[in-house]
């Protein structure tokens, strides 16, 4: 099951795509905090956090980290190499440069998972462990196919991974789904992305 909270006219949009979709607040197994921007992602971020469960951390809602009062629930950051320069001050360039050692530096530094989006996307836990997913595509350098992957890590959460698991799951069936999508060619969409995911997900199972 899917919860959507937030502004009237989204959920709107939401619901009419998605029918089966609740909206409201109530109970869930994971938060994804961010996805699609909104000028009051810091105070969402910290009413997820005070729900316990943990919560995938997109786009907006990452800048909010280091002004979280309090920080029990587990979190996985979704930054691409931007977000994340802005977040621990680093210049982006050097983020790109060197990725593994930024992502393993701000896991570390916020306690969180990192997946540092890419070309090359790494997962890295606060303890320093680190994936480098090997699926990922230039296809999914795409407007929205960020919050395809915030949303399928929300879920694996949800489904009861861990956060370093969730994260490592997403970045591989995503970037499949991408290459996918991407298949002949043609310029691909976030929607083509999120399409694909059911071909990806049976392929993982096969």
């Amino acid at each position: 099951m899917v919860r959507y909270v937030g502004p009237d006219e989204p959920a709107a949009l939401v619901r009419a795509a998605w029918p089966e979709v609740v909206v409201g607040a109530g109970r869930v197994q994971a938060w994804t905090v961010g996805s699609g921007g909104g000028g009051d992602a810091g105070d969402r971020l910290a009413d997820a956090v005070g729900d316990g469960v943990p919560v995938v951390v997109d786009a907006d809602a990452i800048a909010a980290v280091p002004e979280l009062v309090r920080h029990d629930a587990p979190l996985l950051l979704t930054p691409h190499a931007g977000e994340l320069a802005r977040l621990v001050g680093a210049d982006r360039d050097d983020v790109e440069a060197r990725r593994l050692h930024h992502a393993r530096a701000a896991a570390r530094e916020l306690d969180a998972v990192v997946l540092l989006k890419g070309s090359t996307t790494v997962v890295a836990r606060p303890d320093g462990r680190v994936r480098v997913n090997p699926t990922g595509t230039a296809a999914l350098a795409t407007a929205g196919s960020g919050d395809v992957l915030a949303g399928l890590a929300g879920a694996l959460l949800a489904g009861g991974l861990d956060a370093f698991d969730a994260g490592s799951v997403a970045a591989w069936v995503h970037g499949l789904a991408g290459r996918l999508a991407h298949d002949g060619g043609a310029p691909v969409s976030a929607t083509d992305v999120l399409a694909a995911l059911p071909a990806a997900l049976g392929r993982l199972a096969r």
